[in-house]
């Protein structure tokens, strides 16, 4: 039996603009268990973005509830939510946000004072120990202007996890990536979920969603179906990217 880390009932999001409404997420449940590599897919528009913001607090939801391990996190003060997501929450997006005139090193290291990961010492060792494990030490002492889209996105990838995260969110992290770097970028953030790193991303590639062992398929702002599969690397690859080529085909995707 799982355990749900984090629950969506009833969620809803309607964005107004110029006095018209606009329906966006129409009353989603869904539960994301821990130690799950959950994949949420769907066509452009579909509200996939919109749902993992919910989901994480980073946006307000017009109705239904979001509760993480216990707590309903949808009526927290802003102070209250920014807490939880600097001790539970991280967050890898397509643009890795890397402050330009830092290091990768000094990247990861500032990331963990904000997270209070201890002293300054073990921020440094732990820093050093993300960036190996991330294959970006050799390139820790550069810019992010200094080095590939794909190092950059690893060394974000180190950021994220400097502070333990309860969950894990990826917003499209290989969207702006070549296939060599996207499939190293998911090779990584598999072998976390392997290391018990619950995760929780949105993708609309197939080979970076065939990592996940759980895609929920979101179509006009419901999840349409869902596709559970064992953890990745338990069977041959082709196999399985044709298994979710064939579910998504069934789905008109």
């Amino acid at each position: 039996m799982k355990n749900t880390i984090l629950c969506g009932n009833d969620i809803r999001k309607t964005f107004t603009q110029s006095g018209e409404e606009t329906q966006i997420l129409l009353g989603i449940d869904v539960d994301i268990y821990e130690g799950d590599f959950t994949v949420v897919m769907g066509s452009s528009g579909a509200g996939k973005s919109t749902l993992l913001y919910a989901l994480s607090g980073m946006d307000a939801i017009t109705g239904g509830s979001v509760t993480f391990k216990g707590q309903e996190i949808s009526k927290l003060s802003k102070k209250k939510m920014a807490q939880l997501r600097a001790n539970e929450f991280s967050f890898v997006f397509q643009q890795t946000h890397l402050v330009s005139n830092l290091t990768l090193y000094e990247n990861v290291m500032v990331a963990g004072f904000a997270a209070k990961v201890g002293s300054t010492k073990k921020i440094r060792e732990k820093t050093d120990m993300l960036l190996l494990k991330m294959h970006v030490e050799n390139a820790k002492d550069r810019l992010p202007s200094q080095v590939s889209g794909g190092e950059a996105q690893r060394a974000a990838i180190a950021r994220a996890m400097i502070g333990n995260p309860g969950l894990l969110f990826a917003d499209e992290p290989t969207g702006a990536l070549n296939k060599a770097n996207s499939e190293e970028v998911m090779n990584l953030l598999t072998e976390l979920n392997h290391d018990g790193q619950s995760i929780l991303m949105v993708t609309h590639d197939v080979r970076a969603a065939m990592h996940g062992n759980r895609i929920l398929y979101l179509e006009d702002g419901k999840i349409l179906d869902e596709l559970n599969l064992p953890p990745y690397g338990n069977n041959d690859p082709k196999v399985r990217e044709t298994e979710v080529n064939s579910w998504l085909s069934s789905l008109q995707w």
